[in-house]
């Protein structure tokens, strides 16, 4: 039987117990996974100083956007399977 030992943090483990991989919390409030595993997030400009940009870029920036292949597995990664 493993024998308990504690970590840094105090807590109570066993010898052969991997870490838990935690969730980026700056990924998590800017990406929401599909549930075909792609990644959305808001659009950019879309926050303030919109008054500069003609109303058809403003309408086309309504909704949400996908992000490209590659860093959709960065986004999956640091997410460790934890979308809302």
């Amino acid at each position: 039987m493993p024998r308990p030992i504690y970590d840094k943090t105090g807590f109570n483990k066993t010898e052969d117990e991997m870490p838990k991989q935690k969730t980026h919390k700056g990924t998590k409030k800017r990406f929401r996974l599909t549930a075909n595993g792609k990644a959305k997030h808001r659009r950019v400009g879309t926050s303030h100083l919109a008054t500069h940009l003609s109303q058809k870029q403003t309408r086309n920036l309504r909704g949400t956007g996908t992000v490209v292949e590659s860093a959709a597995k960065k986004i999956r990664r640091a997410l460790a399977g934890n979308s809302y």
